[in-house]
């Protein structure tokens, strides 16, 4: 995500993840790698976050078998839009936020409009809270889709990031938390609410080895996943993590 966002700034990073991960349907743990493109944006009126996974695990179990999901979140500040600060006290400012959520191997698909409270807190470069709606929009079953139609829910999403120096070493600290309230699917069955978090945790080894800042980190991401897509599945997971930022 963005470090320093200006009047029109872009950060651009491809990410390397590897790790234990469960699937929620079978309750098998499977070594699963992550390639992630994601790209972060700052304009005159807006922001703007995207990222898409290509994940494959060692089984053919119907999950995570070279699937690629998605998630992109453009806001619109109400601050930029008046020309003036909105909000008072840590609240820097209040934005509109679309989202959308996808998945390529079982025709998933959510909407995800709300509202963004972005807050000036010392020690982090941004940290917001979102509260959106979660629309279905899945194919269903019926039409011959891999995931069932759902009813519509609601999410509130935590998301954050702060730079450590320590020495001569830098640290990221970056991440979110999400809950995501419960429903139920086309079959009938209970889709309960589900806790996300994800933080990374992550060294700046470009610096350290080569003098060159910002470029490449090596870390962790700790996935902690309550009732893991509705399922009665939780999730810990310790994850590997290279980043290389353009």
């Amino acid at each position: 995500m963005l470090a320093a966002p200006s009047a029109a700034s872009a950060q651009t990073e491809f990410h390397i993840q590897y790790g234990s991960l469960d699937n929620p349907f079978s309750g098998q743990a499977e070594q699963t790698v992550i390639l992630t493109f994601q790209h972060a944006l700052s304009w005159s009126l807006g922001d703007s976050f995207f990222f898409t996974d290509f994940l494959d695990d060692v089984s053919v179990d119907g999950f995570n078998d070279r699937d690629f999901y998605g998630e992109w979140y453009p806001t619109l500040s109400l601050g930029k839009l008046a020309g003036r600060t909105v909000g008072a006290g840590p609240l820097r400012d209040i934005a509109i936020i679309g989202g959308i959520n996808f998945d390529g191997d079982v025709d998933f698909f959510k909407y995800l409009p709300g509202v963004r409270a972005s807050w000036d807190v010392p020690g982090f470069y941004f940290l917001n809270t979102d509260v959106t709606a979660f629309i279905d929009a899945n194919t269903g079953l019926e039409k011959g889709g891999g995931a069932p139609k759902t009813g519509n829910s609601w999410m509130f999403d935590v998301n954050w990031g702060s730079a450590i120096n320590a020495g001569n070493q830098s640290f990221v600290f970056t991440g979110h938390a999400e809950y995501i309230g419960g429903t139920t699917d086309e079959l009938g069955r209970e889709v309960k609410p589900w806790v996300l978090a994800q933080p990374q945790f992550m060294w700046d080894v470009g610096k350290a080895v080569a003098n060159q800042a910002n470029q490449i980190f090596l870390g962790i991401e700790y996935q902690y996943w309550l009732n893991k897509l509705g399922t009665d599945v939780d999730e810990n997971a310790a994850q590997l993590l290279i980043v290389w930022r353009l």
